[in-house]
C-alpha cells in the first residue's frame, strides 16, 4: 500500500462531489429505473430512498477512512489495511472483473442508442468507437478524467432539470395538450406487487448509485482529504434529490403497465405531449451519460489494477510507467479487456449476458461490503458507527439476497458466486505457492549454513 503523493494532491471537494455526480448518474438511471418501476411501481420511491441511504453510508466509511489516511487504491488498500492480504487482493480483482463485464453492456447500450440516428450501422462500430475514445480520455490521467466527468455532470443535470421543467409544466395544463394525473393515493396504487417483488428490485435501483467507489478512488486527489465527507454528503444529496423529484414526476404522469424495458422513462412521460426534438436530446442525454460511467469505470480499473501490481498482487509489470500517464500494460490490458466485453455483449444471448452483468453488479454490491467492513474496524469506534455501519451492511445484504427473489436475477446471484469462488480459489492457491518458497529459501539458508 502506498500514500498519495501530496504534490499532485490539488482536488477541492465539489470538485470531487461534481466528479461523483458524472460517475454516478448513467444509464442505470436513465434507462434501468424504467424496469425498477416496472418491477415495483409507485413503490419504486422507497427503494430509492433505501438505496441511497446505503450508498451514503458505503461512501461515509469510505471517505471517512481517506480522510483519515488518503491510500492509493482507496477500497482494496483499505480492505487490505483491515484484514490483510488476502482482502485486498479479492476486493481489487473482483472489483476489475466486475467492472470489466459492465462495461460490456454500457458499450452495448451506447451502440443501441446511436443507432437510434443510424439505424444501419452495425453495433459493434459503435462499441468500438466508444471504447477508443474512453481509452482516449484515461490518456490524460486523474486530472483530465475529472475535468471530463465534471463536464458530463453538468450536461446530465441540465437534462434532468429540463424534464422537471417540463413536466412540472406539463402538470399544471400550460400545454394544449390535456393528460392524466395518476397520482398513487391508496396503498394498493403504492404497492401494486408484491412486497417480495418489489425486494427483488432493490438490486435494479442501486444500479443508478453505482460508481461511488470509483469516487472513492478519486477521493485520494483531494487537496484536503478531510473534505471527502463533505463532498461525499452533496453528492449523494444531489444525486438523491435529483432522482426523488424525476422519477416521482415520471410515476405520475405515465399509467404503470405503459413503462418500456426499452425506453428510458423520461422519454415515456413526455412523448404523449409530442415535443419537438425531446426524444433526441434526451438519446444524446442517455449517450453522454453511459459514457461517462464507462469512462469512470475504465479509470476505476486502470488505477485498480496499477495498485495490485504495486502491492504484488499482480504482475509488477502493470505498475511499471512508460510515456503515458496510464502504465503502458495496464492501458494495454484495459485495452483488449474492453474488446473481449464487446465481443461478448454482442454474441452472447441475451438472457445469458443478463445474468453476467447482474452478477456483475452483485461483485460491485460485495466491494461495497468489503467498505462498510473495512470502515467499521478501522475508523475510530463509537456506538453511532458502529450504528451506520451495521445498518449499511444489512442494506447491502437486503439487495444482494432480493435477486433471489427474482427469475431474471437469480442466475446472476449464483454466476457471481461462480466468480468470487474462483478468485478466492486462485487466491488459495497463490498462498499456498508462496507459502512453499519460503520453505525452500528458508532450506536453503539451512543448507548453506550446515
Amino acid at each position: 500500500m502506498s500514500k498519495t503523493n501530496g504534490s499532485e494532491n490539488n482536488l477541492k471537494w465539489w470538485q470531487l462531489s461534481l466528479f461523483g455526480v458524472g460517475s454516478t448518474i448513467g444509464t442505470g438511471f436513465f434507462l434501468g429505473s424504467s424496469i425498477s418501476i416496472i418491477k415495483s411501481g409507485p413503490a419504486v420511491l422507497l427503494l430509492f430512498i433505501i438505496a441511497a441511504l446505503g450508498t451514503y453510508l458505503v461512501f461515509d466509511g469510505l471517505a471517512r477512512m481517506t480522510a483519515q489516511e488518503p491510500l492509493e487504491g482507496a477500497f482494496r488498500s483499505y480492505a487490505k489495511k483491515a484484514y490483510g492480504a488476502w482482502a485486498g487482493f479479492t476486493s481489487g480483482w473482483v472489483y476489475w472483473a466486475s467492472e470489466m463485464l459492465i462495461m460490456g453492456s454500457q458499450l452495448t447500450a451506447l451502440s443501441i442508442f446511436t443507432r437510434f440516428w443510424f439505424p444501419d450501422v452495425p453495433l459493434w462500430i459503435f462499441a468500438s468507437f466508444y471504447a477508443a475514445l474512453g481509452l482516449i480520455v484515461i490518456l490524460f490521467g486523474a486530472k483530465g478524467v475529472n475535468r471530463f466527468e465534471n463536464i458530463f455532470a453538468l450536461i446530465k443535470v441540465a437534462a434532468i432539470l429540463m424534464f422537471i421543467i417540463i413536466a412540472l409544466a406539463a402538470i399544471m395544463g400550460l400545454f394544449d395538450v390535456s393528460k392524466p394525473i395518476y397520482v398513487p393515493n391508496t396503498m394498493d396504487k403504492i404497492f401494486p406487487f408484491s412486497i417480495v417483488q418489489v425486494w427483488s428490485a432493490l438490486l435494479l435501483v442501486f444500479y443508478a448509485f453505482g460508481g461511488v467507489e470509483v469516487t472513492g478512488l478519486m477521493a485520494a486527489q483531494l487537496k484536503n482529504p478531510e473534505e471527502a465527507p463533505k463532498a461525499g454528503k452533496v453528492m449523494v444529496g444531489l444525486i438523491t434529490i435529483i432522482y426523488l423529484i424525476s422519477i416521482t414526476l415520471a410515476v405520475i404522469m405515465v399509467k404503470q403497465g405503459e413503462f418500456s424495458v426499452e425506453e428510458s422513462p423520461f422519454v415515456t412521460a413526455l412523448k404523449n405531449y409530442q415535443f419537438p426534438y425531446v426524444e433526441h436530446i434526451f438519446n444524446a442525454a442517455l449517450i453522454i451519460a453511459g459514457f461517462s460511467t464507462m469512462v469512470a469505470a475504465l479509470f476505476g480499473v486502470t488505477t485498480v489494477l496499477v495498485t495490485l501490481a504495486k502491492d504484488g498482487d499482480a504482475p509488477k509489470v502493470f505498475a511499471k510507467k512508460g510515456k503515458l500517464k496510464v502504465p503502458t500494460l495496464t492501458f494495454i490490458l484495459s485495452m483488449f479487456g474492453l474488446l473481449a466485453s464487446i465481443i461478448l455483449s454482442l454474441l452472447m444471448p441475451d438472457t445469458i449476458y443478463e445474468y453476467i452483468t447482474t452478477a456483475a453488479g452483485l461483485m460491485l454490491l460485495f466491494n461495497w461490503l468489503f467498505i462498510l467492513l473495512s470502515a467499521r474496524k478501522l475508523l475510530p469506534g463509537t456506538a453511532m458507527k458502529n450504528v451506520k455501519y451495521i445498518l449499511g451492511l444489512i442494506i447491502i445484504l437486503l439487495a444482494v439476497f432480493g435477486t433471489l427473489f427474482s427469475d431474471s436475477s437469480r442466475p446472476g446471484f449464483f454466476i457471481s458466486i461462480g466468480f468470487v469462488s474462483i478468485i478466492v480459489i486462485i487466491l488459495f492457491i497463490r498462498g499456498k505457492v508462496s507459502k512453499k518458497d519460503k520453505q525452500d529459501s528458508g532450506n536453503e539458508s539451512l543448507f548453506k549454513k550446515l
